[in-house]
């Protein structure tokens, strides 16, 4: 979902609207169930919870929103509420998931909850890097210490676009993977969700811009790529839900001469991927 407030200051650097004043009052009983149900998790993982480390082993344990819902763009019963947790292994997380997901069926599509390391945050690689970009600008605390204060804000630049989307040849050899092994019905969205948030990057550079947006990211695309445009305002219905991608044409967006490789062909060129 659009967010108005995405883009770059006057000195380059990434603004977004993930603010919790803007995360509207029809979430706050599902904000605090999440809360509530994952306390207790954090509770095991130590007493620094809500403590920001200082020595280089990462950000401490917490929970924090980000999406569409942090931003006040939300769509009720048709936007995920996106969760983050720093600190806890994956399947704690997954059934409180499941549980919230089923709970508020009216307000959301779904409740989807990350679950992150502090190490994820550590060190000089892309994929740290863009880690902590990410949590800096468009993480809300929901539990533990707010990102966004005492912490310097990132650039908008190539090391930014790469460290968000830099694995997405990594991306196609897996679902290249996949697909082969019958996968390809179930891989549609995800496939398309993921490469247009690297297109985003692509426009990003292009424009002297940032932006994360699918839908600007295809048509923005496939105006500096015409010969991509259809392929690329297909990839943009699948990842809004709006067509449901065949098998076939999964396969067909994943073939040597389909519009993944030309995509990750343009992210190395113009981005580069992780080393």
């Amino acid at each position: 979902m659009l967010d108005p407030h995405e883009g770059l200051d006057a000195h380059g650097f990434i603004t977004t609207g993930a603010r919790r004043e803007r995360v509207p009052a029809a979430y706050d009983p599902l904000l605090a169930q999440a809360c509530s149900e994952l306390s207790p998790a954090f509770a095991t993982v130590g007493d620094h919870v809500g403590d920001r480390t200082e020595d280089g082993h990462g950000p401490a344990p917490g929970l924090y929103l980000y999406g569409s819902v942090a931003t006040g763009q939300a769509i009720a019963d048709a936007s995920d509420v996106d969760l983050l947790t720093i600190g806890l292994p994956a399947d704690v997380v997954a059934p409180v998931a499941r549980g919230l997901s089923a709970r508020h069926a009216g307000l959301c599509r779904a409740v989807e909850i990350g679950a992150a390391q502090p190490v994820d945050f550590v060190g000089p690689g892309d994929a740290a890097y863009g880690n902590r970009v990410f949590l800096r600008h468009y993480c809300v605390p929901l539990i533990g210490p707010d990102p966004s204060e005492g912490i310097a804000p990132f650039r908008g630049d190539r090391a930014a676009a790469r460290g968000f989307n830099g694995d997405i040849g990594r991306c196609l050899d897996r679902w290249r993977l996949l697909a082969a092994d019958g996968g390809a019905s179930s891989l549609g969205r995800r496939i398309a969700r993921k490469t247009l948030v690297a297109v985003a990057g692509l426009v990003s550079m292009h424009d002297a811009t940032w932006t994360t947006d699918r839908r600007t990211a295809a048509e923005r695309w496939g105006m500096v790529r015409p010969d991509l445009a259809p392929a690329l305002a297909e990839l943009a219905a699948w990842s809004e839900g709006t067509v449901a991608p065949t098998p076939g044409n999964v396969l067909a967006c994943l073939q040597d001469d389909g519009v993944l490789p030309a995509l990750v062909a343009d992210f190395t060129e113009r981005i580069g991927l992780w080393t």
